[in-house]
């Protein structure tokens, strides 16, 4: 009895870990055709990275080297991963609300759908705001340290991977920074956080939203503010929402109740 009932209750899992493992292939399938196809267009991808970079230096003038033989060869593999990763996001999210959902309620899949969708949008806002303003006014202000120092020319010369790693850490800073929204609202629908208890939070919440742009940013003020400022303002946006989100759960318990007690006073 004691085997049959061990074997009983180890099959759910065991076919819960084959699905995982078949949606985590399926992803990693999903990256690797997407990688294939990215590396052979390389070249154009990096050419649409280094635009902030080129409308940085003055018309004709920008560079950008590698003092490594093999440089520029791993630096094609690293932009082909990333925007690998980038294009096959929506089946890596398709793949993870399939492997969750037939554990959800049909009110948990509800609420917990507009933040599978919300992710992918938060994150695009915020890779779009390093790319089209933060990224080209940070690189202007480094190119202007350009110039005679002390009857030496001092000029920019940026290699080709410290580039890019820095173009990776601006768009995944901003980008994963965006999803703040998303995890706030998760913590006040699951019951661990209040807006109440944020909004008391607040002084706190300003020190490590400077804390967290400090760190994940270049070590120039302008990067940290540029993103510190719109994480602040997502901040009391999220406030704002949560208002009218525990308002409107307060109405249809108040309606429910309501409900209740008209039934229980017919009967």
């Amino acid at each position: 009895m004691i085997v049959r009932d061990i074997d009983e209750s180890q099959a759910p899992l065991l076919d819960h870990l084959l699905e995982l493992r078949t949606r985590l292939l399926r992803c990693v399938y999903a990256i690797a055709l997407a990688f294939v196809v990215c590396f052979y267009f390389a070249d154009r991808i990096l050419a649409i990275l280094v635009q902030p970079l080129v409308h940085a230096f003055p018309a004709g003038q920008g560079k950008l080297i590698y003092t490594k033989l093999y440089s520029a060869f791993f630096v094609d593999l690293k932009v082909s991963l990333f925007a690998a990763f980038l294009v096959s996001f929506p089946i890596i999210a398709n793949q993870l609300w399939a492997f969750i959902a037939p554990g959800l309620y049909a009110k948990e899949k509800k609420a917990f759908l507009p933040f599978l969708i919300a992710t992918p949008v938060l994150f695009t806002m915020g890779a779009s705001l390093a790319y089209f303003w933060v990224m080209p006014t940070a690189f202007k202000w480094f190119i202007g340290f350009q110039g005679d120092r002390g009857g030496l020319q001092l000029e920019a010369l940026p290699g080709i991977e410290e580039y890019l790693n820095l173009v990776m850490q601006f768009i995944f800073a901003f980008g994963v920074s965006f999803l703040l929204p998303v995890l706030l609202m998760l913590l006040n629908r699951a019951g661990i956080v209040t807006r109440a208890q944020l909004v008391a939070a607040r002084r706190y919440v300003i020190v490590g939203i400077t804390a967290l742009a400090a760190v994940i940013t270049p070590p120039d003020v302008l990067s940290q503010l540029m993103l510190a400022i719109p994480l602040l303002i997502l901040f009391e946006g999220t406030l704002i929402v949560m208002r009218f989100a525990e308002n409107k759960d307060a109405a249809e318990k108040a309606k429910a109740e309501a409900e209740a007690a008209a039934a229980k006073g017919s009967a």
